[in-house]
């Protein structure tokens, strides 16, 4: 896990930005590549960070109109925030976020999910760069597949469209991290 007191840019200038314009506490809930790379150390390049959850809900709409792909903030860094509608994503995530940099920026709270919430966060959509995550998250942290299997299990299956196949993914998955 990433001892870093900020990011490296452009990151740390974008949300410097972001926090000039808050006026609040803001909490965003980041999944996805940022989080594996800034927060679990994987080297590899993303250009947005996936957002699940902005809090305050008030803050959200401006925050958003600034930093989303072609917005002002974009424009400027070449970095944007995504704010991922649909996510499949273990029932009680909040009770386990942690925070990145913290004390880095005094609105921002960027808030990651844990190494096993963001891997079943890439379940569904199970591409190979997914994959390629997980499986670092696997070796690094590394996971512990049975905690991983049962929290797939009791907070997240019964949320799927098609949990019979998630499970065989799930399956493969374990098959995969077992090598």
């Amino acid at each position: 896990m990433s001892t870093k007191t900020h990011p490296p840019e452009p990151w740390h200038s974008f949300f410097h930005d972001l926090d000039d314009a808050a006026d609040t506490v803001v909490r965003l809930d980041c999944i996805g590549g940022f989080v594996v790379t800034q927060m679990y150390g994987l080297e590899r390049s993303t250009a947005d960070i996936d957002v699940i959850e902005i809090a305050p809900r008030t803050a959200s709409d401006r925050l958003m109109d600034l930093a989303l792909q072609g917005r002002p903030l974009h424009k400027k860094h070449r970095i944007y925030l995504d704010r991922v509608a649909v996510a499949s994503i273990p029932e009680n995530y909040e009770d386990r976020l942690v925070e990145m940099f913290p004390g880095a920026y005094r609105y921002l709270r960027l808030m990651a999910l844990d190494p096993y919430d963001i891997a079943l966060s890439k379940l569904e959509r199970n591409n190979q760069k997914d994959r390629d995550d997980v499986r670092f998250l696997a070796h690094s942290i590394p996971l512990d597949l049975s905690v991983l299997e049962e929290r797939y299990k009791a907070e997240l299956r019964w949320q799927l469209g098609r949990p019979d196949r998630e499970d065989l993914t799930m399956r493969l998955w374990l098959e995969m991290l077992h090598e």
